[in-house]
């Protein structure tokens, strides 16, 4: 679902390269360095290199790529069309408000520990003419440019920044039932079972610094600095232990030492609504797996007015 207040579309990967020579007619940027289609999208190369440098360690696939990313989830996915029908403000999706309005949302649990990473990228964005709301979602798509094996994203631009919080429960816990995760999806953007699983696909980087407060960082698979089919393979493994310690609300156990399984994953993993399409993932070729891209496209889309 697209907004009228766009005001550019782009392809971060490809409009945010130096290239020599293309097929279509570019434009030389005023830095005298990079080229773009479109004159508009001259600004944002300074923002890239800026975050490159000083967040992402110069174009690593680390744990502030991961953060970033599980950052554009977590203010999308803060709409809730249900909430509004009772009268209450429902939250505006990918509006910025998790930064806008920091003391507030990353105090709800299902955020705890997303505080870090919007203090780490307030000084970038305080350093350019760009809405919070567009920079966090730009954020998320640089990074993920630096994994191995990740899809190319694109970015959407022209969001307005967020004057109310969005409410809290509309993150969804690990320890929710599939049916309840399913429908808190349904209820931000009519997203379908599939295209849940596809959103989960970012669980490939990410990792878990809270569920077991033992072992802070420990990822879910066993490659979280490549973006690769092996968090959907491992998922599906028997789980025979626990990588620090057991009764954590929300973890089950896992088939390897050093990787946490969230009890919602392996649900979800097994469900007959959602165990196909996770099956589909095993042997995808993620560049190419058109899923992945318009699912993360329609998330960031979440909600604009116009």
């Amino acid at each position: 679902m697209a907004f009228k207040a766009l005001a550019s579309l782009l392809s971060v990967i490809a409009a945010l390269q130096v290239t020599n020579g293309a097929l279509t007619r570019r434009v030389t940027c005023p830095d005298g360095v990079n080229t773009a289609t479109n004159a508009a999208c001259c600004a944002l190369f300074a923002i890239r290199d800026d975050l490159q440098q000083n967040l992402f360690d110069n174009g690593e696939c680390g744990e502030d790529v991961h953060e970033s990313l599980r950052l554009t989830f977590h203010d999308a996915i803060g709409i809730s069309p249900a909430i509004a029908a009772t009268g209450v403000f429902g939250g505006g999706g990918a509006d910025g408000s998790i930064a806008i309005f920091e003391s507030i949302e990353t105090n709800f649990h299902a955020n705890l520990g997303v505080d870090e990473i919007v203090d780490e990228q307030r000084p970038i964005v305080a350093r350019h003419n760009i809405s919070v709301a567009d920079f966090i979602q730009f954020a998320g798509a640089i990074g993920v440019s630096n994994c191995p094996g990740a899809p190319q994203l694109d970015v959407f631009l022209g969001r307005v920044d967020a004057t109310m919080p969005a409410p809290d429960k509309t993150v969804p816990e690990p320890f929710d039932t599939v049916d309840s995760i399913l429908a808190r999806f349904a209820d931000a953007g009519n997203f379908t079972p599939p295209e849940v699983v596809a959103l989960l696909v970012s669980h490939t980087i990410a990792a878990a610094d809270l569920v077991d407060p033992s072992i802070p960082g420990t990822p879910f698979d066993s490659t979280p600095e490549e973006f690769d089919t092996q968090f959907f393979i491992e998922t599906q493994l028997r789980g025979t232990l626990f990588p620090g310690t057991a009764g954590n609300q929300g973890e089950v156990e896992s088939p390897l030492g050093g990787e946490l399984r969230l009890q919602s994953d392996s649900e979800l993993a097994r469900d007959s609504r959602t165990a196909c399409e996770w099956q589909s993932f095993v042997s995808a070729y993620l560049p190419r797996f058109p899923h992945i891209a318009l699912a993360w496209a329609d998330m960031a889309l979440r909600r604009q007015p116009g």
